[in-house]
């Protein structure tokens, strides 16, 4: 191993026979196969690899997993890019290309690491109390350029994405000793099992330890039994594979990177996983910590496992001379190892006046100074650490040296079992909390709070079987105790930093340069809960999530309290585990397969006739019909007028139409809905209003009584599934002892809709059994019969303000129903209306869209329904809430019109205006109300339109100030209606 050479002859897991090119910050490097881009770079003597997020100070790699918080770099895999990549996990490939992150002009000269210098004006929340003259705009820009991790990628994502739903008896998280053994112990029992790690080998700290298990070394022993589950039937093992989120009855979402990271095109890099289990085993492992010192993150400071783990795993050398910093005896595995590999270890300094353990004896053994009773006081070096001051008892002094090997302890790797509700408790002799006994799910090994190997092994083997036998697999298999041979651990001795000495060159979190001075500041300013100074101090909120920062930050709080640390707890632990890419979330999902595309049954008839579809939820709707050299608002326009003058077609087939049937139907209705059910007459239809249950409308619709316990709701089409599934909810979960039955036919029946004044001329000239005259069919009624040979179920109900008819039709006779309800209207002038002629002729109406005109505050006495909701004296969903003081209260936005005052030919006011006034010490503007809906009217040839005002029923003919298309107009408040306001015409 020469001075540059920074890659042991021998050893590791690589493939020396097989090297690999890649790209580093436009530099050329080779690697192994097996390396991680970490290891490579680590081999080829790059020490820096990326910038901290507020200060710009160098980092390098700090650790050698999922954890990792320094060398985090930018992807670029042409045409694509992806940000914010762990070096540490990801393998290097050929063609691989990377480049460093938070950095300007390069990674090693970058000009925002002056900021460093200005640290004292740069504390926690700095940027709420600055930056606000002359406004945020003036800063924006220098901010984004200097802040920011990563790149957002500009251009689609040439990548494909898959996923895969997964069901097993045993799911096992952690590839390690403690997983192997409950994923064997399942297995043996017959249970599906699926063992997932995140890792490219499986193994976890049996990879770097030199251990024994059985006589046998550990590696030895993991072949075996990657052997062993390999020839059961029923084992899947899944390698690169992250378990990323903990969901709600055993349900786990997994990502697969998958092997081929330069595949083509057609090749999936990712695979997400749904996996539903019937019992889950957490072997997911401890992350070393941090110790918290001056100086303590430059290039060359690393946890004490990643150095060990580089140099068994890797043959990589992070520096030909080493310096361990430790509070426990596991660090001193790491001096062993390196000495064994022929790397200079200088000191040992241990916190610990008399330090035990197996390792301990065997680093005095091998004539490693050890330095006891000592700290780190400082360190030295800029882009790489030079050296370290000890100080202690027995030394102070300063040690030459290139790698610092910290550890400060374990900390079990609970994120997935606190994201299933598991509780922690605080464990005082390791300074970590565990995760408390569930019945739901085993934890084994290290997250177990176990350090030694055998414990693992044992913990695991004691999981799976609990696991398998609970799952309903029943094993005899009374495996022997797993002889490790006598390994002391000795104790540990938790450390805390000064914070009376340079509390703001001590880092707790790396990457957002979060320092113990931080924590300070933010408990003198009161941000006592661990919520609240975790989003102050932005501790644990970069990529990284506070692996290696989180626990070290709250036991500082609790120091600078005066609280104990289980008092001051735990940030919430949510999903994902680590961050996921959207491509990944989407997976086949985009484009032409983001949605299913539905078309209604007469689509064809629309096409041929030059209708222009628009998505409108999952639906193909026309839009509107131009005839050739028309524009699309001079065809909305004729629509809306032929509908109003004459007789339109429409096709609302994706309107909702859900059965309720049986003895206790009209309970349930009367339960559900706002409005009277039980008085409601066979053949009739009442329009009703549908409230979630904090008194918030949901939907509108009409409902109609068919026959004695049997009825027909028709949800508008946006709700439509909806609805379904809160009548299914309700039925279920709070009312299960009625006797109902629900059944969704919203696409099972086509739905012809004919309107306007000569509808009925229309319709009855259609051979039919039905009469249509205004005595025999009066508006909100509803009649069965056969319509041009066809079953029918008509309404009498109307969107537009005109005498309307929804005739409902098998799918099937759709679109002949149309062709030949079309070709008799022929004489009388028909034209197809599109939605957008329809959302007009409602506007001018007045009718309320739920959704646009309404919001998640509204509730009925805002729409002007308030009398309905409370005379209707029984319960139902919804109706309590509509008592809470914050419902009852003046000063609520209520429904309205505005007419615009002195309008310009064709003008209208935005949707989304804002209703304006002015108040204050400033004469400040503010405002009290905007506008949900609005157009220029072709009927009444003026603009119309509705929207929410503060105390709106009150004003009514008020002019108030309308601020629209950045300008202020007048317009006067008006009853929601602007056309036919006694509703004559819909009558007949």
């Amino acid at each position: 191993m020469s001075d540059k050479d920074f890659r042991l002859t021998a050893g590791g897991e690589i493939d020396r026979q097989e090297p690999v090119s890649f790209r580093f910050n436009g530099k050329e490097y080779r690697g192994f196969k097996g390396d991680t881009l970490a290891s490579a770079l680590m081999a080829n003597g790059v020490r820096v690899l990326s910038r901290s997020f507020k200060y710009h100070r160098p980092r390098g790699t700090f650790s050698a997993g999922i954890e990792e918080c320094n060398s985090i770099l930018q992807l670029d895999r042409a045409p694509d890019t992806e940000p914010n990549v762990r070096a540490t996990m990801l393998p290097i490939h050929e063609g691989l290309e990377a480049f460093s992150q938070s950095c300007w002009p390069s990674v090693n000269w970058d000009i925002f690491s002056v900021l460093g210098w200005f640290s004292r004006f740069l504390p926690p929340g700095f940027y709420y109390k600055t930056f606000k003259w002359p406004s945020w705009k003036f800063y924006e820009p220098l901010i984004r350029h200097t802040a920011g991790m990563g790149i957002a990628p500009a251009t689609q994502d040439h990548r494909t994405y898959t996923r895969r739903h997964e069901h097993c008896d045993v799911l096992v998280v952690g590839g390690g000793a403690a997983g192997f053994s409950a994923a064997v112990a399942a297995a043996r029992s017959g249970a599906r099992v699926i063992l997932v790690d995140e890792h490219q080998c499986f193994g976890g700290a049996l990879l770097r330890d030199e251990e024994y298990i059985d006589g046998v070394p550990a590696k030895v022993w993991l072949e075996s039994a990657i052997n062993q589950l390999r020839a059961y039937g029923n084992v899947r093992l899944l390698s690169r594979c992250t378990a990323t989120g903990y969901y709600d009855h055993n349900q786990l979402v997994l990502v697969e990177h998958l092997s081929n990271e330069s595949a083509g095109k057609s090749d999936p890099v990712q695979r997400m996983w749904k996996v539903r289990a019937k019992q889950v085993v957490l072997a997911t492992g401890a992350i070393e910590r941090p110790l918290v010192f001056p100086n303590n993150d430059r290039p060359g400071i690393m946890l004490a496992s990643a150095v060990r783990t580089y140099v068994k795993r890797y043959a990589a050398v992070p520096g030909k001379k080493i310096v361990v910093y430790t509070n426990n005896s596991d660090a001193y595995r790491t001096a062993i190892e390196s000495h064994k590999a022929g790397i200079e270890v200088a000191a040992i300094v241990d916190a610990r006046e008399t330090p035990q353990g197996t390792s301990v004896r065997e680093a005095e053994s091998l004539g490693i100074r050890i330095i006891s009773g000592s700290r780190i006081l400082n360190t030295k070096g800029y882009r790489g650490l030079r050296s370290v001051q000890v100080a202690g008892a027995a030394a102070n002094t300063w040690i030459n040296c290139e790698v610092l090997a910290v550890s400060g302890g374990w900390t079990p790797t609970v994120h997935l079992y606190s994201q299933n509700g598991g509780k922690l408790i605080y464990d005082q002799q390791w300074a970590c909390f565990l995760p408390q006994a569930a019945e739901d799910v085993h934890c084994a090994g290290s997250l177990n709070g176990k350090w030694s190997l055998a414990e693992c092994l044992g913990d695991g083997q004691k999981a799976g079987t609990q696991a398998s036998n609970r799952a309903g697999f029943q094993s005899h298999w009374v495996p022997d105790q797993p002889d490790c041979g006598d390994i002391v651990l000795g104790d540990l001795l938790p450390v805390l930093p000064d914070i009376q000495t340079s509390p703001r060159k001590q880092w707790v979190d790396y990457l957002y340069d979060v320092t113990v001075g931080d924590v300070d500041i933010a408990a003198r300013e009161e941000f006592l809960s661990i919520e609240h100074f975790k989003r102050y101090t932005t501790t644990g909120m970069a990529v990284d999530q506070g692996k290696t920062s989180n626990v070290n930050a709250l036991s500082l709080l609790a120091q600078v309290t005066g609280r104990d640390i289980p008092d001051v707890g735990t940030t919430k632990f949510r999903p994902p585990f680590t961050p996921v890419t959207f491509g990944t979330l989407a997976g086949h999902e985009v484009g032409q397969l983001y949605l299913p595309k539905r078309e209604m049954p007469c689509h064809r008839w629309h096409e041929a006739s030059g209708g222009e579809f628009e998505d409108v939820g999952t639906w193909q709707r026309p839009a509107c019909y131009p005839k050739a050299g028309e524009s699309r608002d001079a065809a909305t326009k004729r629509e809306i007028l032929t509908v109003r003058n004459g007789v339109g077609i429409f096709e609302g087939s994706p309107l909702g139409k859900i059965e309720v049937s049986g003895p206790d139907a009209a309970d349930f209705l009367h339960r559900i809905y706002m409005n009277n059910v039980h008085s409601l007459g066979v053949g009739k239809i009442r329009y009703a209003l549908m409230l979630d249950d904090a008194g918030v409308v949901m939907d509108d619709g009409v409902f109609c009584k068919l026959a004695e316990n049997h009825y027909l709701l028709y949800p508008t089409s946006a709700a439509a599934d909806r609805v379904a599934l809160w009548l299914e909810e309700w039925s279920q979960t709070a009312w299960p002892e009625l006797d109902i039955v629900i059944a969704v036919l919203s696409s099972q029946w086509a739905t012809c809709t004919v309107s306007g004044p000569r509808a009925r001329e229309l319709m009855q000239s259609l051979p039919s059994n039905i009469d249509f005259s205004a005595e025999a069919f009066p508006h909100m009624s509803y009649r069965v019969g056969e319509i041009l040979g066809i079953s029918c179920r008509i309404s009498r109900v109307s969107f537009t303000g005109e005498i309307s008819y929804e005739i409902n039709v098998p799918a099937s006779y759709g679109d002949g129903l149309w062709s030949a309800i079309f070709k008799a209207g022929e004489p009388l002038g028909i034209a197809a209306y599109g939605s957008e002629a329809l959302l007009t002729l409602r506007l001018e109406k007045g009718y309320l869209h739920v959704g646009a005109d309404t919001d998640g505050t509204t509730i009925p006495d805002d729409i002007g329904w308030g009398a309905v909701a409370m005379k209707k004296k029984t319960d139902y969903v919804g109706r309590r809430s509509l008592t809470l003081p914050v419902n009852v209260r003046e000063g609520r936005f209520q429904l309205v019109g505005y007419e615009l005052q002195n309008p310009e030919e064709g003008e209208f006011l935005d949707v989304g205006s804002h209703v304006v006034e002015s108040g204050g010490p400033e004469q400040r503007l503010s405002s009290i109300g905007y506008v949900t809906s609005s157009c220029f009217s072709p009927t009444l040839n003026l603009p119309v339109a509705i929207g929410r005002l503060l105390d709106g029923r009150s004003r009514q003919g008020d002019v108030v100030e309308v601020y629209s298309n950045g300008v202020q107009r007048p317009a006067k408040v008006v009853e929601p209606v602007f056309y036919d306001r006694e509703s004559v015409r819909v009558h007949g």
